[in-house]
């Protein structure tokens, strides 16, 4: 193992044969972390080419079982996004999608540094159950069509290992890695495609269009040497998507969105992933004809319909749509106020998912527990006046030493000025091979 971190710190090429040995030696213990953890430091410095990124890929997947869903009838098609904050989005697009006609078999991740984790937003209604036996989910796909749950030990192992790891070593943004995690989970779902939400800015892990245009290419070769079918959008997180930010207030805002309310960037950027997802499916000749499906579906509350009857299959009480007292709550809120008058110019995304974090609502470390009743509401929204004095955000936390930590980070994460500026577009680019 030395060897080969030696070898990736000289850029140098790791041989499939290489790979295999460092994920099954991981696997089985004869890999110690901190051997993990210096190649993955090598490999985010030292990059990795597209064949080492699809046999890591393949050996990741290889590690664990790969679900056949051919007996489900419908065609299979998932979404993943990069990871951002406030992103809620799989929670409503997972059912919504489902009710069009789309089977939706969608394995998710937890929290990743800054940003949320959709295992954790679902795992804050009490008594859902993101681990199902796998028999369990196929059934549940096949009578409702959705499922969202995490990797079991069964499902790409190395994946889960590796995640938890590059969580706490400061090796998330790493294309390769990245690429490599997603998709070794994403084809053990057994979907036949799949749509990529590809995150940009303050907020995300991609930094400029340019990396993650490098991502967004990554993800789709690797899918398609491996024969599925593949897009993806580059999307904006210079601030969080809609407004709220922490795992119990995103799972309200997901469920408002579906009852037909939800702030308008998350609407329009659910909307336009779901169009992608029929379109892969070949259920519509267009993004409008699928644009125009969707919003039906959210009208008619089909797409509500649907998430109560995942909730239910996952172990919780489906009331929990109607009453959100049935979802834990923090015990205090603190309202932050404008300094000044002016146009909100900046709300620094990467600012306000770290003072979640800080807050309880993300690991620092592997085995922390998350606080799902923590976070922030952004009441203010880039390109809006706000008068001095006016609430900007307001904070839920359970003690003062939580506030404490965040209140400085929140008033550097926004900026205003005299004049209303351009607001950064939220869906930037579409890829495609």
């Amino acid at each position: 193992m030395t060897e080969l971190i030696e070898k990736k710190k000289r850029r140098g090429s790791l041989s499939a044969e290489e790979l295999r040995f460092i994920v099954t030696g991981s696997l089985k213990g004869e890999i110690p972390d901190y051997q993990l953890a210096a190649l993955f430091m090598a490999i985010k410095f030292q990059g990795m080419d597209q064949r080492e990124t699809t046999d890591l890929t393949r050996e990741m997947l290889n590690s664990g079982k790969v679900l056949e869903l051919e007996s489900i009838p419908g065609k299979k098609i998932d979404k993943h996004s990069t990871g951002g904050v406030g992103d809620k989005v799989s929670l409503i697009l997972a059912p919504l999608v489902a009710s069009a006609g789309v089977v939706v078999p969608m394995l998710s991740g937890r929290g990743l540094g800054h940003t949320g984790g959709t295992l954790d937003k679902l795992e804050s209604i009490p008594g859902f159950q993101t681990t199902l036996p796998i028999p369990h989910f196929l059934k549940q796909l096949s009578h409702i069509g959705v499922g969202i749950i995490g990797q079991s030990g069964e499902i790409a192992p190395a994946d889960r290992l590796f995640y938890a790891l590059r969580d706490v070593t400061g090796t998330v943004d790493s294309i390769p890695l990245i690429t490599a995690s997603i998709l070794s989970k994403k084809l053990a779902e057994g979907a036949e495609g799949y749509v990529f939400d590809v995150k940009v800015g303050q907020g995300a892990f991609m930094k400029t269009v340019e990396e993650a245009r490098a991502l967004s290419f990554s993800l789709i070769s690797a899918s398609s040497e491996i024969g599925k079918k593949a897009s993806a959008l580059i999307t904006s997180m210079e601030q969080p998507l809609g407004e709220m930010v922490g795992n119990t207030l995103e799972v309200k805002e997901a469920i408002d969105t579906l009852k037909g309310g939800g702030p308008t960037d998350l609407i329009e950027l659910t909307l336009q992933l779901g169009a992608e997802m029929l379109l892969l499916a070949g259920t519509v000749r267009n993004i409008e004809d699928g644009l125009k499906i969707l919003q039906a579906k959210l009208q008619r509350g089909e797409a509500l319909d649907r998430f109560r009857e995942m909730v239910r299959w996952q172990g919780a009480d489906p009331r929990v749509v109607d009453d959100y007292r049935q979802l834990p709550q923090a015990k205090e809120r603190w309202e932050m106020r404008s300094p000044s008058d002016g146009y909100i110019s900046k709300l620094d995304a990467y600012e306000v998912g770290l003072a979640v974090k800080r807050l309880g609502g993300g690991r620092e470390s592997l085995q922390q527990k998350i606080d799902p009743t923590v976070g922030i509401m952004c009441v203010k929204r880039m390109g809006e006046w706000i008068r001095k004095g006016e609430i900007l955000m307001e904070i839920y936390y359970n003690n003062s030493q939580q506030l404490s930590k965040v209140i400085d980070g929140l008033s550097s994460a926004v900026e205003l000025s005299k004049e209303r500026e351009a607001l950064p577009s939220l869906i930037k680019e579409k890829i495609s091979l």
